[in-house]
Protein backbone atom coordinates (compact mmCIF):
# COMPACT_ATOMS: atom_id res chain seq x y z
CA UNK A 1 0.00 0.00 0.00
CA UNK A 2 1.28 4.16 -0.77
CA UNK A 3 2.13 6.15 1.98
CA UNK A 4 -0.52 8.63 2.17
CA UNK A 5 0.43 12.03 0.24
CA UNK A 6 3.29 13.84 1.86
CA UNK A 7 4.03 11.00 4.28
CA UNK A 8 7.77 10.64 4.69
CA UNK A 9 9.21 7.41 2.97
CA UNK A 10 12.32 5.86 5.08
CA UNK A 11 15.54 4.93 3.18
CA UNK A 12 14.83 7.97 0.35
CA UNK A 13 17.49 10.23 1.45
CA UNK A 14 20.91 8.75 1.56
CA UNK A 15 21.41 8.74 -2.19
CA UNK A 16 20.24 12.57 -2.88
CA UNK A 17 22.27 13.58 -0.04
CA UNK A 18 25.51 12.01 -0.66
CA UNK A 19 25.48 13.34 -4.59
CA UNK A 20 24.38 16.87 -3.18
CA UNK A 21 27.96 16.32 -0.86
CA UNK A 22 30.38 15.14 -3.64
CA UNK A 23 29.43 17.97 -5.37
CA UNK A 24 28.92 20.70 -2.64
CA UNK A 25 31.48 19.78 -0.01
CA UNK A 26 33.65 22.32 1.18
CA UNK A 27 37.66 22.04 1.06
CA UNK A 28 38.39 21.53 4.49
CA UNK A 29 42.09 20.50 6.30
CA UNK A 30 40.58 17.62 8.48
CA UNK A 31 38.73 16.47 5.45
CA UNK A 32 41.95 15.49 3.54
CA UNK A 33 42.56 12.06 4.91
CA UNK A 34 41.05 9.80 7.54
CA UNK A 35 43.87 10.46 9.86
CA UNK A 36 41.70 9.97 13.72
CA UNK A 37 43.95 12.96 15.44
CA UNK A 38 43.10 15.23 12.82
CA UNK A 39 39.47 14.35 12.71
CA UNK A 40 39.54 14.16 16.58
CA UNK A 41 41.21 18.07 16.58
CA UNK A 42 38.59 19.41 13.95
CA UNK A 43 35.23 18.02 15.67
CA UNK A 44 36.24 19.17 19.26
CA UNK A 45 36.75 23.06 17.82
CA UNK A 46 33.45 22.25 15.33
CA UNK A 47 31.86 21.33 18.61
CA UNK A 48 31.16 24.84 20.01
CA UNK A 49 32.47 26.56 16.45
CA UNK A 50 31.48 27.79 13.02
CA UNK A 51 33.72 25.81 10.42
CA UNK A 52 34.34 29.22 9.17
CA UNK A 53 35.55 30.85 12.30
CA UNK A 54 37.49 27.17 13.49
CA UNK A 55 39.61 26.91 10.13
CA UNK A 56 42.64 29.16 11.94
CA UNK A 57 42.98 27.57 15.06
CA UNK A 58 42.65 24.28 13.69
CA UNK A 59 45.95 24.92 11.00
CA UNK A 60 47.73 26.83 14.32
CA UNK A 61 46.87 23.89 16.79
CA UNK A 62 48.41 21.13 14.16
CA UNK A 63 51.30 23.44 14.20
CA UNK A 64 52.25 23.44 17.28
CA UNK A 65 50.85 19.94 18.53
CA UNK A 66 51.41 17.85 14.58
CA UNK A 67 51.04 14.40 16.38
CA UNK A 68 48.99 13.19 19.34
CA UNK A 69 52.56 12.22 21.40
CA UNK A 70 53.13 15.99 21.13
CA UNK A 71 50.26 17.38 22.11
CA UNK A 72 50.40 14.38 25.49
CA UNK A 73 54.26 15.88 26.32
CA UNK A 74 53.42 19.73 26.15
CA UNK A 75 52.37 21.45 28.87
CA UNK A 76 48.57 22.53 29.72
CA UNK A 77 50.06 26.38 29.62
CA UNK A 78 51.49 25.93 26.58
CA UNK A 79 48.33 24.16 24.98
CA UNK A 80 45.77 27.13 26.43
CA UNK A 81 48.10 29.53 25.03
CA UNK A 82 47.39 28.15 21.12
CA UNK A 83 43.98 27.33 21.83
CA UNK A 84 43.48 31.38 23.11
CA UNK A 85 40.61 33.10 21.35
CA UNK A 86 39.15 29.55 20.32
CA UNK A 87 36.72 29.83 23.56
CA UNK A 88 35.40 27.24 25.81
CA UNK A 89 39.04 26.50 27.43
CA UNK A 90 37.51 23.36 28.94
CA UNK A 91 37.75 21.28 25.23
CA UNK A 92 41.73 22.15 25.11
CA UNK A 93 42.20 21.32 28.46
CA UNK A 94 40.35 17.52 27.99
CA UNK A 95 42.30 17.14 24.22
CA UNK A 96 45.32 17.28 26.33
CA UNK A 97 44.16 14.71 28.97
CA UNK A 98 42.80 12.51 26.55
CA UNK A 99 45.66 12.84 24.05
CA UNK A 100 48.07 11.43 27.95
CA UNK A 101 45.35 8.44 28.47
CA UNK A 102 46.22 7.78 24.69
CA UNK A 103 49.60 7.59 24.73
CA UNK A 104 50.57 6.85 28.63
CA UNK A 105 47.42 4.11 29.10
CA UNK A 106 46.55 3.13 25.61
CA UNK A 107 50.50 3.02 24.19
CA UNK A 108 49.44 5.36 21.85
CA UNK A 109 46.92 2.58 19.69
CA UNK A 110 43.60 4.89 19.03
CA UNK A 111 39.95 3.94 19.81
CA UNK A 112 38.93 2.47 16.97
CA UNK A 113 34.86 2.88 18.02
CA UNK A 114 32.54 5.05 19.25
CA UNK A 115 32.37 3.20 22.75
CA UNK A 116 36.47 3.16 23.06
CA UNK A 117 36.44 6.97 22.02
CA UNK A 118 33.92 7.53 24.76
CA UNK A 119 36.11 6.38 27.34
CA UNK A 120 38.56 9.49 26.98
CA UNK A 121 38.27 12.59 28.99
CA UNK A 122 35.87 15.18 27.36
CA UNK A 123 34.65 12.75 24.65
CA UNK A 124 31.00 12.50 24.64
CA UNK A 125 28.25 10.39 22.28
CA UNK A 126 29.00 13.31 19.25
CA UNK A 127 32.57 13.30 19.39
CA UNK A 128 32.59 9.53 19.77
CA UNK A 129 30.25 8.54 17.26
CA UNK A 130 31.50 11.78 14.66
CA UNK A 131 35.41 10.35 15.13
CA UNK A 132 34.58 6.32 14.79
CA UNK A 133 32.29 7.47 11.53
CA UNK A 134 34.80 9.40 9.96
CA UNK A 135 38.06 7.50 10.76
CA UNK A 136 37.07 4.14 11.19
CA UNK A 137 33.67 3.79 8.88
CA UNK A 138 31.87 2.25 12.15
CA UNK A 139 28.07 2.98 10.94
CA UNK A 140 26.50 5.07 13.70
CA UNK A 141 24.89 8.14 14.15
CA UNK A 142 26.61 11.87 14.77
CA UNK A 143 24.30 14.15 15.85
CA UNK A 144 25.01 17.75 15.95
CA UNK A 145 22.90 21.05 16.22
CA UNK A 146 22.78 21.04 12.49
CA UNK A 147 22.18 17.76 12.22
CA UNK A 148 19.00 17.75 14.59
CA UNK A 149 17.91 20.52 12.78
CA UNK A 150 17.60 18.92 9.54
CA UNK A 151 16.10 15.86 10.88
CA UNK A 152 13.66 18.02 13.03
CA UNK A 153 12.29 19.61 9.65
CA UNK A 154 12.84 16.42 7.52
CA UNK A 155 10.16 14.88 9.69
CA UNK A 156 8.40 18.04 11.10
CA UNK A 157 8.82 17.34 14.86
CA UNK A 158 7.29 19.78 17.08
CA UNK A 159 9.01 19.16 20.08
CA UNK A 160 12.21 21.15 21.30
CA UNK A 161 15.50 19.20 19.70
CA UNK A 162 16.66 19.67 23.26
CA UNK A 163 14.31 17.38 24.88
CA UNK A 164 15.97 14.25 25.40
CA UNK A 165 12.88 12.38 23.94
CA UNK A 166 13.06 14.31 20.82
CA UNK A 167 16.74 13.85 20.29
CA UNK A 168 16.53 10.54 20.60
CA UNK A 169 13.48 10.37 18.04
CA UNK A 170 15.20 11.88 15.50
CA UNK A 171 18.43 9.88 16.14
CA UNK A 172 16.69 6.67 15.47
CA UNK A 173 14.72 8.19 12.55
CA UNK A 174 18.25 8.95 11.26
CA UNK A 175 19.80 5.54 11.96
CA UNK A 176 17.28 3.82 9.68
CA UNK A 177 18.57 6.44 6.90
CA UNK A 178 22.19 5.75 7.83
CA UNK A 179 24.25 3.90 4.62
CA UNK A 180 26.25 1.14 6.42
CA UNK A 181 28.74 1.69 4.55
CA UNK A 182 29.42 5.46 4.46
CA UNK A 183 28.56 6.57 7.27
CA UNK A 184 31.11 9.14 7.84
CA UNK A 185 30.14 10.74 4.25
CA UNK A 186 26.49 10.94 5.59
CA UNK A 187 27.01 12.17 8.92
CA UNK A 188 29.44 15.16 7.37
CA UNK A 189 27.36 15.49 4.59
CA UNK A 190 24.10 16.49 6.81
CA UNK A 191 26.19 18.53 8.95
CA UNK A 192 27.50 20.39 6.00
CA UNK A 193 23.76 20.42 4.93
CA UNK A 194 22.60 22.02 7.85
CA UNK A 195 25.15 24.81 8.21
CA UNK A 196 25.34 26.07 4.34
CA UNK A 197 21.53 25.28 3.38
CA UNK A 198 19.10 24.70 5.84
CA UNK A 199 20.02 27.28 8.28
CA UNK A 200 18.62 27.88 11.72
CA UNK A 201 16.49 30.85 10.13
CA UNK A 202 15.73 32.15 6.40
CA UNK A 203 16.72 27.93 5.00
CA UNK A 204 17.52 28.32 1.39
CA UNK A 205 15.24 25.39 0.36
CA UNK A 206 15.51 25.89 -3.15
CA UNK A 207 18.67 24.75 -2.97
CA UNK A 208 18.75 21.73 -0.85
CA UNK A 209 18.57 18.25 -2.10
CA UNK A 210 16.28 16.75 0.44
CA UNK A 211 13.50 18.63 -0.35
CA UNK A 212 11.03 16.73 -2.03
CA UNK A 213 10.84 14.59 1.10
CA UNK A 214 10.94 17.58 3.88
CA UNK A 215 7.79 17.71 5.42
CA UNK A 216 8.12 21.08 6.58
CA UNK A 217 8.78 22.13 3.53
CA UNK A 218 5.72 20.68 2.28
CA UNK A 219 3.19 21.65 4.75
CA UNK A 220 4.80 24.85 6.32
CA UNK A 221 4.91 28.71 5.06
CA UNK A 222 7.61 29.10 6.86
CA UNK A 223 10.08 25.98 7.40
CA UNK A 224 12.30 27.64 9.29
CA UNK A 225 9.57 28.12 11.58
CA UNK A 226 10.79 24.20 12.78
CA UNK A 227 12.90 22.83 15.38
CA UNK A 228 10.56 24.68 17.72
CA UNK A 229 12.94 27.45 19.81
CA UNK A 230 11.95 28.07 23.74
CA UNK A 231 12.52 31.81 23.99
CA UNK A 232 15.34 33.00 25.30
CA UNK A 233 15.55 34.53 28.80
CA UNK A 234 17.08 37.65 29.69
CA UNK A 235 20.69 37.64 30.07
CA UNK A 236 21.37 39.09 34.01
CA UNK A 237 24.22 41.91 33.84
CA UNK A 238 26.83 42.02 36.01
CA UNK A 239 29.54 44.61 37.13
CA UNK A 240 33.52 44.34 38.07
CA UNK A 241 36.80 45.79 38.55
CA UNK A 242 40.47 44.86 37.74
CA UNK A 243 43.44 46.14 38.69
CA UNK A 244 46.61 46.10 36.18
CA UNK A 245 49.33 46.61 38.94
CA UNK A 246 52.78 47.50 37.65
CA UNK A 247 56.51 47.83 39.12
CA UNK A 248 58.65 49.13 36.46
CA UNK A 249 58.40 47.71 33.58
CA UNK A 250 55.90 44.76 34.83
CA UNK A 251 52.42 43.61 35.36
CA UNK A 252 50.80 41.63 38.11
CA UNK A 253 49.03 38.51 36.47
CA UNK A 254 47.32 35.56 38.24
CA UNK A 255 46.34 32.32 36.90
CA UNK A 256 42.63 30.97 37.23
CA UNK A 257 41.92 28.09 38.75
CA UNK A 258 42.12 24.51 36.42
CA UNK A 259 38.71 23.50 36.40
CA UNK A 260 36.09 25.99 36.11
CA UNK A 261 35.08 28.96 34.05
CA UNK A 262 38.42 29.85 31.57
CA UNK A 263 40.48 27.76 34.18
CA UNK A 264 44.24 27.96 33.76
CA UNK A 265 44.06 31.40 31.73
CA UNK A 266 45.76 34.50 32.92
CA UNK A 267 44.40 37.58 34.25
CA UNK A 268 44.83 40.48 35.93
CA UNK A 269 43.61 40.47 39.78
CA UNK A 270 40.13 41.54 40.57
CA UNK A 271 36.14 40.53 40.02
CA UNK A 272 32.34 41.18 40.95
CA UNK A 273 31.29 44.18 43.01
CA UNK A 274 29.35 43.17 46.54
CA UNK A 275 26.32 44.52 47.12
CA UNK A 276 26.69 48.73 47.88
CA UNK A 277 29.85 48.63 46.56
CA UNK A 278 31.89 51.25 43.86
CA UNK A 279 34.25 50.32 41.09
CA UNK A 280 37.58 51.55 43.19
CA UNK A 281 36.63 50.21 46.64
CA UNK A 282 35.69 46.69 44.87
CA UNK A 283 38.80 47.54 42.89
CA UNK A 284 41.55 47.89 45.88
CA UNK A 285 39.28 44.77 47.68
CA UNK A 286 39.70 42.24 45.37
CA UNK A 287 43.17 43.22 45.07
CA UNK A 288 43.93 42.62 48.86
CA UNK A 289 41.58 39.44 49.24
CA UNK A 290 43.66 37.46 45.88
CA UNK A 291 47.17 39.19 46.40
CA UNK A 292 47.19 40.13 49.85
CA UNK A 293 48.77 43.62 48.51
CA UNK A 294 47.32 46.91 49.60
CA UNK A 295 46.79 49.09 46.48
CA UNK A 296 48.32 52.05 45.30
CA UNK A 297 46.50 55.34 44.20
CA UNK A 298 44.77 54.05 41.46
CA UNK A 299 43.31 55.84 37.43
CA UNK A 300 40.83 54.50 36.00
CA UNK A 301 41.11 53.33 32.51
CA UNK A 302 37.72 52.88 31.33
CA UNK A 303 35.08 49.80 31.26
CA UNK A 304 35.38 46.93 29.00
CA UNK A 305 31.69 45.54 28.05
CA UNK A 306 31.91 41.92 27.15
CA UNK A 307 28.33 39.99 26.13
CA UNK A 308 28.32 36.00 26.53
CA UNK A 309 25.89 33.29 25.85
CA UNK A 310 24.30 33.65 29.54
CA UNK A 311 25.17 36.81 30.61
CA UNK A 312 26.75 40.52 29.89
CA UNK A 313 29.35 42.62 32.17
CA UNK A 314 31.25 45.17 32.53
CA UNK A 315 34.67 45.26 33.59
CA UNK A 316 35.80 48.63 35.36
CA UNK A 317 39.62 48.94 34.83
CA UNK A 318 41.79 50.22 37.22
CA UNK A 319 45.75 51.28 36.91
CA UNK A 320 48.55 51.31 39.69
CA UNK A 321 52.11 51.81 40.15
CA UNK A 322 54.16 50.65 43.27
CA UNK A 323 57.34 52.13 43.58
CA UNK A 324 61.26 50.27 44.40
CA UNK A 325 61.21 46.64 44.57
CA UNK A 326 58.50 44.29 43.48
CA UNK A 327 56.38 43.10 46.38
CA UNK A 328 56.44 39.56 47.27
CA UNK A 329 53.26 37.48 46.09
CA UNK A 330 51.33 35.33 48.10
CA UNK A 331 50.90 32.45 45.71
CA UNK A 332 54.19 32.62 43.34
CA UNK A 333 53.16 29.71 41.49
CA UNK A 334 49.63 31.33 40.20
CA UNK A 335 50.73 34.78 40.28
CA UNK A 336 53.74 36.49 38.33
CA UNK A 337 55.18 40.14 37.87
CA UNK A 338 55.31 40.12 34.02
CA UNK A 339 57.12 42.39 31.08
CA UNK A 340 54.60 42.99 28.33
CA UNK A 341 56.76 40.05 25.74
CA UNK A 342 56.57 37.89 28.59
CA UNK A 343 52.86 38.81 28.75
CA UNK A 344 52.27 37.85 25.25
CA UNK A 345 53.39 33.98 26.07
CA UNK A 346 50.74 33.44 28.29
CA UNK A 347 47.16 32.76 27.27
CA UNK A 348 44.47 34.83 28.51
CA UNK A 349 41.19 35.56 28.27
CA UNK A 350 39.64 38.35 25.71
CA UNK A 351 38.59 40.57 28.03
CA UNK A 352 42.47 41.08 29.66
CA UNK A 353 43.84 41.29 26.00
CA UNK A 354 41.27 44.24 25.64
CA UNK A 355 42.25 45.13 28.68
CA UNK A 356 45.91 44.84 28.04
CA UNK A 357 45.79 46.85 24.59
CA UNK A 358 44.19 49.68 26.15
CA UNK A 359 46.72 50.04 28.83
CA UNK A 360 49.98 49.37 26.10
CA UNK A 361 47.56 52.70 24.03
CA UNK A 362 48.54 54.97 26.98
CA UNK A 363 51.49 57.28 25.84
CA UNK A 364 53.15 56.31 29.61
CA UNK A 365 52.77 52.81 29.59
CA UNK A 366 54.15 52.44 26.27
CA UNK A 367 57.38 54.42 27.09
CA UNK A 368 58.65 52.33 29.99
CA UNK A 369 60.63 49.57 29.24
CA UNK A 370 57.68 46.91 28.42
CA UNK A 371 58.98 44.82 25.73
CA UNK A 372 57.26 46.60 22.95
CA UNK A 373 59.76 47.34 20.16
CA UNK A 374 60.97 50.85 20.04
CA UNK A 375 59.21 53.23 17.82
CA UNK A 376 56.60 50.94 17.83
CA UNK A 377 53.01 52.66 17.92
CA UNK A 378 49.77 51.96 18.78
CA UNK A 379 48.74 52.04 15.16
CA UNK A 380 51.78 49.86 14.48
CA UNK A 381 50.30 47.75 16.99
CA UNK A 382 46.63 47.70 15.98
CA UNK A 383 47.93 46.59 12.15
CA UNK A 384 50.13 44.00 13.05
CA UNK A 385 46.67 42.83 15.31
CA UNK A 386 44.79 42.82 12.29
CA UNK A 387 47.24 40.52 10.37
CA UNK A 388 47.00 37.80 13.13
CA UNK A 389 44.08 35.16 13.07
CA UNK A 390 40.78 36.31 14.32
CA UNK A 391 39.88 35.07 17.60
CA UNK A 392 35.93 33.87 18.25
CA UNK A 393 34.19 34.97 20.81
CA UNK A 394 35.54 33.93 24.49
CA UNK A 395 33.30 33.22 27.43
CA UNK A 396 32.98 34.88 30.70
CA UNK A 397 36.25 36.18 32.26
CA UNK A 398 35.32 37.33 35.82
CA UNK A 399 32.35 35.85 37.39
Amino acid sequence: MAPPSGAFRRGTIAVPLLRWFRAHRRDLPWRRDRDPYRIWVAEVLLQQTRVEQARPYFDRFLSAFPTVRALASASEEEVLRVWAGAGYYARARNLRNAARTIVEDRGGQWPTNAAEWAELPGVGPYISAAVASLADGEPVVALDANGLRVAARLTAEAGPTGSPGVRRRLHRFLEQELPPRRPGAFNEALMELGETVCRPRRPNCPECPLAFRCQAFRNLPDPGELPFRRAKSVRPHQVASVVALRCGDRWLVQRRASEGLLGGLWEFPGGKWAPGEGAESAARRELLEETGLVAPPLTPTGVISQSYSHFTVDLHLFEGEVKGPAPGLREPGRQRWVTWSEFDRLPVPKATERAAERLRSRPDTVSRGSGSRPGRTPASRRKAARSRPARAPLRPTHA
